[in-house]
């Protein structure tokens, strides 16, 4: 019977993987970074295959570094697990969660806050910033764990939740009305802006960008202040917000999909544990599904 793969090696080429530099995923493994080399060495002469292609400093994977990645992902979670099972005591210690500012203003308080009530052990520090600045978090070590929205970068996000999105005016506003049609929105590498965009032009619909920002608070107030129209998941919107209708004629809007990233390191114990809440306390928020509200 071949004999198993070693864990280590796979911490190691998975955190490889994470950053693209050797350097900093010795940093992250407490290795040193020719431990880390010979490492990878002896995995790749064990699977037979090349892992990871160098060219100058940047770091990538190959074909076969691509389906061990995932692969090896899993059996690093699996291993958490199991240890996770035969562990005692509480759940103690500190976490780097990044999440979009779009969801915080209705998701920070009340799912971190309960979270915090029931695992007062755990220290969360939160980073609110746009999904594509997470993810570039994500590769630099900045974060363990984040929520974002998938359409950017989905490869080795875990998708839990999909919400309709939805136009949005303030309430009794004139903005809908305007002709082009103002909108507010993220800058142009925004995958919600891109979709918007797109379903416009599809239907042949004037537009005319007249707000942008990556501050979600910032866009939400233009809304809100009538001086353009948004488009929001159900999830982010906000009271004094009004769902416009289809009889207006704006397009349907691709959903949005929203998925959480964790670095390689991060299964089992306290990451588990707050994934595990963020995912159940969004599935609970289709009880409280402010689209009815809004749209009155």
């Amino acid at each position: 019977m071949a004999a198993p793969l070693d864990l280590d090696q796979l911490q190691s080429f998975c955190a490889i993987a994470d950053c693209g530099s050797f350097t900093e995923a010795a940093r992250r493994v407490n290795k040193t970074q020719s431990a880390v080399s010979m490492q990878i060495k002896r995995l790749e002469e064990r699977v037979g295959h090349p892992l990871l292609s160098r060219e100058g400093r940047s770091v990538s994977l190959t074909q076969h570094g691509d389906v061990l990645y995932a692969k090896a992902r899993r059996m690093l979670r699996i291993n958490a697990e199991i240890v996770d099972h035969f562990s005692e005591g509480d759940l103690a210690g500190s976490i780097r969660f990044g999440v979009p500012d779009d969801y915080a203003v209705r998701l920070l308080p009340v799912i971190l806050s309960s979270f915090q009530r029931t695992h007062p052990r755990i220290a969360v520090d939160v980073s609110c910033v746009a999904s594509e600045q997470l993810l570039a978090g994500m590769r630099s070590g900045r974060h363990d764990l984040i929520v974002f929205t998938q359409g950017t970068e989905q490869n080795f996000g875990e998708l839990f939740r999909t919400e309709r999105m939805f136009w949005v005016a303030s309430h009794g506003g004139q903005a809908i009305a305007a002709d082009p049609l103002p909108l507010a929105s993220g800058p142009s590498c925004c995958i919600w802006r891109h979709d918007a965009v797109e379903a416009l032009n599809r239907v042949g619909k004037d537009y005319r960008i007249a707000y942008t920002s990556s501050n979600a608070t910032a866009i939400s107030s233009a809304v809100l202040s009538d001086l353009a129209v948004g488009f929001l998941p159900e999830s982010a919107i906000q009271p004094g917000m009004k769902v416009i209708a289809d009889d207006f004629g704006l397009p349907r809007l691709a959903d949005a999909q929203i998925a959480l990233m964790r670095g390689s390191h991060a299964y089992g114990g306290i990451y588990d544990a707050l994934a595990n809440h963020i995912v159940q306390s969004m599935g609970n928020l289709d009880n409280a599904s402010p689209t009815a509200e809004a749209a009155e």
